[in-house]
């Protein structure tokens, strides 16, 4: 693939974004390639400037990144993460690094790697959905503030797993293992590869801890009793649910595609590095 025109999607509310988007615009002018920016989180703008673009580069932490994936999941386009944040597990260069990763996408010196995300409905009261979603991380089903525990019915296709009673249910795409999956307990998985992970957040009583999931399988849950109940989308979007709602997850046929930089950090070795940056 020839690079003839790039986008920028950043974080506006930080300067520093804001500084390193200049930077990318006067690289690009110099170099005379085509570019074009907008916020992460403005959906319409990225979905109208996508088309025709060869990359989009994504100046932020995980958050934006996740943004800016709903606009390709859209639009197939590749993506790279320039990581503006603190740990930065979906970008594949640090801000310092921003020209020479440039450089290395006008010379071809990139592979591209597909990962697998998720797609969500709504059921409410398990009639037909009505709304839909796509999460590269994670879908999770959960208690509201209150800290009341929920109790969940969760079936794979026709069968039925487990009810659990608890703080709410995981569903993971191998990408998010290493996020709030792993840390209610499931295991960490490749990222290529295109499984589901179902993960209870702090089952009581509760035999299952956590399951992988063939990706031709659908996962639902049903919100048997809560208080109050949401459904949270890769930690960004957060939709009420009641009780006799369905949420439904599979594995969404079309992968993300992201950019992968030669001599960046293999997946393993990435995760390595990340983990000994958290605090102890």
């Amino acid at each position: 693939m020839t690079v003839r025109r790039i986008g920028f999607a950043y974080n506006p509310t930080i300067e520093e974004a804001s500084e390193l988007r200049e930077r990318a615009a006067g690289w690009c002018r110099v170099r005379g390639v085509d570019q074009w920016a907008a916020p992460a989180g403005d959906l319409d703008a990225l979905v109208r400037q996508l088309p025709g673009t060869d990359v989009i580069v994504v100046l932020g932490g995980d958050g934006t990144f996740l943004r800016a994936v709903q606009a390709v999941a859209i639009v197939d386009v590749p993506i790279l993460g320039i990581n503006l944040g603190k740990i930065g597990f979906l970008s594949k260069a640090e801000a310092h690094e921003l020209e020479p990763m440039l450089e290395k996408l006008l010379a071809g010196e990139y592979v591209l790697r597909e990962r697998m995300a998720l797609a969500g409905d709504i059921m409410p009261a398990g009639r037909p959905a009505t709304t839909a979603f796509i999460a590269l991380n994670d879908i999770v089903i959960a208690r509201g503030a209150l800290a009341r525990v929920v109790r969940l019915a969760v079936t794979i296709d026709e069968s039925h797993l487990a009810t659990f009673v608890a703080d709410g249910l995981v569903v993971s795409s191998p990408t998010g293992s290493t996020g709030y999956s792993f840390s209610a307990g499931g295991p960490i998985l490749d990222p290529g590869g295109r499984n589901l992970v179902v993960t209870p957040i702090a089952g009581y009583l509760s035999a299952i801890r956590s399951i992988v999931v063939s990706p031709l399988q659908v996962v639902r849950c049903r919100v048997l009793d809560a208080h109050e109940a949401l459904v949270s989308i890769d930690g960004r979007d957060d939709r009420p649910i009641q009780v006799g709602d369905v949420v439904e997850v599979r594995a969404l046929e079309q992968p993300i595609r992201f950019v992968e930089p030669k001599g960046a950090l293999p997946f393993w070795d990435l995760l390595r590095t990340k983990v000994e940056l958290l605090p102890s």
